[in-house]
């Protein structure tokens, strides 16, 4: 039997930019940089997207290494993309709204060697949920309640 959990996480705008997030006990927010119309009092959705997707990396390689009685000293993730603002800014319908590619890299302090590290850094991969919902569709549907 699958055991599914359930997530969930809130988000809030009023007439600016700057969006209240909520989510269990946590509260953080999101803004455009002052060059963009915001206030510049936090990160943007775009990098929260990359926060995200790092830090699941970071997360899973944590758990498969404890399972693996790996001693993981550290591992860093850096996550950078490039999309087409046209589409964004509503300039353009020709290309897709997401990046057009992402890469994650990685620095793994562990006592592996490099094919040892690729061989860890693909099972967190294929592990990762915030990575599997980038590289395949999962559906997304839209609600008005209000």
């Amino acid at each position: 039997m699958m055991a599914l959990k359930k997530v969930n996480a809130e988000a809030s705008v009023g007439e600016s930019f700057l969006v209240d997030l909520k989510a269990r006990d946590h509260a953080l927010v999101i803004d455009q940089p002052k060059i963009g119309g915001g206030a510049d009092q936090g990160p943007t959705p775009l990098e929260y997207f990359f926060f995200a997707l790092g830090g699941c990396i970071c997360t899973i390689a944590r758990i498969v290494a404890n399972q693996k009685r790996i001693a993981l000293r550290n591992i860093t993730c850096r996550v950078e993309g490039e999309l087409n603002m046209d589409v964004l800014m509503g300039k353009s319908s020709e290309d897709r709204a997401g990046f057009q590619n992402m890469k994650v890299y990685t620095t793994i302090d562990a006592d592996m060697s490099k094919e040892e590290k690729e061989l860890f850094l693909k099972e967190v991969d294929a592990r990762c949920p915030i990575s599997d919902n980038v590289q395949s569709t999962s559906a997304v549907e839209f609600i008005v309640e209000g």
